[in-house]
Formats: structure tokens, sequence, C-alpha cells
């Protein structure tokens, strides 16, 4: 199980984005308000989202609130400021993988108590950022293979018993 954070989200698009990752990966996804969106379920149906009742959601008023309602033990925090490679943390199962809004990242003061936890993902000098919802499906997945992909199936409808040469 992988916890997904986002904190304060601002673009629908992407947190529908990443509620599908969530769905597909058996993640459980955490939203930290205020939110630049609608989650009722009016809005989500009216959305298309057909995938949304397989989403373990969880809506915070706070990070503080976040905090006193759940052991978060092995928590990561993604940032474009930080040193350390994604590549070279160990994620756990149960890990906690924070996020923050498109336009502001998470707050400073929150990357300051847990510098030592924050991860980057390696992109070319210049480019300021991945998109939020491909951020979280890198990460998720680094932590995931990790894991050994549990309870996900690793088998597509294409495979066979027997070798497969080209044709």
């Amino acid at each position: 199980m992988v916890n997904i954070v986002l904190v304060e989200p601002e673009i629908p698009q992407n947190c529908g984005n990443i509620a599908r990752t969530c769905a597909a990966t058996r993640s459980r996804l955490h939203l930290v308000r205020p939110l630049g969106f609608d989650i009722s379920d009016r809005a989500v149906k009216r959305a298309g989202l057909d995938y949304w009742p397989m989403v373990d959601l969880h809506v915070y008023d706070s990070l503080d609130v976040l905090f006193s309602q759940n052991a978060v033990a092995d928590l990561w925090l993604a940032t474009t400021k930080a040193s350390q490679d994604y590549s070279k943390a160990v994620f756990r199962d149960g890990c906690w993988l924070f996020f923050g809004k498109e336009t502001a990242g998470l707050p400073e003061a929150f990357r300051q108590t847990h510098r030592d936890r924050c991860l980057r993902i390696p992109m070319r000098a210049g480019a300021r950022s991945l998109n939020l919802s491909n951020s979280v499906a890198v990460l998720v997945y680094e932590a995931l293979k990790q894991q050994g992909f549990p309870g996900l199936s690793g088998i597509g409808e294409m495979a066979s018993t027997g070798s497969a040469e080209p044709s």
C-alpha cells in the first residue's frame, strides 16, 4: 500500500489522473484542503470518473489534521528543490508520498522539517518540473516496483505459455 498525499491541489484534471493511478494501483489518496475544485459525488459523476468508487479517498482540513489522524512513519516529499534523486530512496509498504500544489509546491516549513526525506525527479537544466500527475505516477510505480507490485496483475492478455518469436 502506498499513500499519496496532495497538499492543496489546484487543477481538477491532475487530481482526476492521480485518482485513476490510485484506483489502478490500490494506492490510498489523501487530499489536504483547500482544494481548487469540487469532489462531491455530483461533480465526480458529471466528470465521468467511473473509477472514482475504486479510490480509497481521505480529505483533511490541514496537514496538522492529517498527521493527527494517521501514523505517518515512512514519509517522502516530492520537490524540485531536493538534492536527493528519488531512485536512491527505499520505499516501504505503507509509505507516504507528499506532493504540493501545482503553482507553489509543498510549504517551505514542511520541506525544511523533513529535509532529509525530500526527493526530486531528475530532469534537464531549465525544465521547471513535470506535470503533477506524471510526478505522482513516477514515484508510485517506483515504490510499487521496489515492493514487487503487491496485489497487482503482472500478466497482460497477450501473455502466452509458449515461446514468443517475432513474426
